[in-house]
């Protein structure tokens, strides 16, 4: 009897564990579909799909309840060309088990999609949530660099050291916090050199985002057709004031952690930024 009672009071124990461990984690994500380029030029964009899906599989094996959100509400856009095993270590068990998971999961079905907007995230209190986490893709750099809502999500979770992980372009919606966004990028944009706006939260942040190298070796390779971008995100986090931290060669993995903020270079870099969030839920 005193052995029973034993292994039922251990039981409850490691359940009651596993339940305190569980966080909720609100994935965000961008509504655009295309990326304005310079001349009035455009590509079509959207997320990169390990750098959602590789974080996304590890939360939810790791037990953790995760919630999807775009500005909009919309269902985000597949970057299809970033459908490669070659981010899969080329194991096409693995890279099938994670489109498996994203059609069961439905994030970008036009029918049923589980993605609410920031408004609703923001009605539902910000204290609903543990942890953030931003996939890149080019497609943050069109909307989430300037929303408003995805400022306030971050503001709050800067004032209460939340955990706060964004890989690849991701990082560049941290421009979303400046007391003038839309002015920020509209003077780097048309003068390629913006003025520094004091108050910024983040500045003095060490932090990563795709670099400019890396950036141009993509452009040469016809990634952005015959355009340019108007602006590279690197150059914005810096004019903002952010420290930014590079690799010492081009798309090898580079994670930056600098107190809640936890930033990844490229798509290489996701699995340690994913990591790194696990170890702090």
């Amino acid at each position: 009897m005193k052995i029973l009672m034993v292994v039922l009071t251990s039981s409850v124990l490691w359940l009651c564990s596993q339940v305190a461990q569980a966080a909720h984690v609100l994935v965000v994500l961008s509504d655009a579909s295309r990326l304005e380029l310079r001349d009035g030029k455009s590509v079509a964009t959207g997320f990169f799909f390990n750098e959602l899906m590789q974080p996304v599989k590890m939360l939810l094996d790791a037990g953790h309840t995760l919630t999807f959100a775009t500005p909009l509400g919309n269902p985000p856009t597949l970057d299809e060309g970033s459908l490669s095993k070659s981010y899969f270590g080329n194991d096409e068990r693995v890279f099938n088990e994670h489109k498996a998971l994203l059609e069961r999961l439905k994030i970008i079905s036009t029918m049923d999609s589980p993605v609410i907007s920031l408004e609703q995230v923001e009605q539902r209190g910000y204290q609903t949530y543990d942890a953030l986490y931003v996939p890149g893709g080019r497609a943050p750099m069109q909307d989430l660099t300037r929303s408003p809502l995805m400022g306030r999500l971050l503001a709050n979770f800067n004032r209460y050291g939340k955990p706060t992980a964004l890989v690849c372009h991701g990082p560049a919606a941290l421009l979303s916090t400046l007391p003038d966004a839309d002015g920020f990028a509209a003077e780097l944009e048309a003068k390629g050199r913006v003025t520094p706006q004091p108050g910024w939260i983040y500045a003095g942040y060490r932090m990563t985002v795709m670099s400019n190298m890396e950036e141009r070796w993509a452009a040469q390779r016809g990634r952005l057709g015959d355009g340019q971008m108007k602006y590279m995100p690197q150059d914005a986090l810096e004019a903002a004031g952010g420290d930014y931290q590079s690799n010492l060669v081009p798309w090898r993995p580079n994670m930056v952690m600098d107190r809640e903020l936890i930033t990844g270079q490229n798509p290489e870099s996701t699995r340690a930024v994913a990591e790194e969030l696990l170890k702090r839920l």
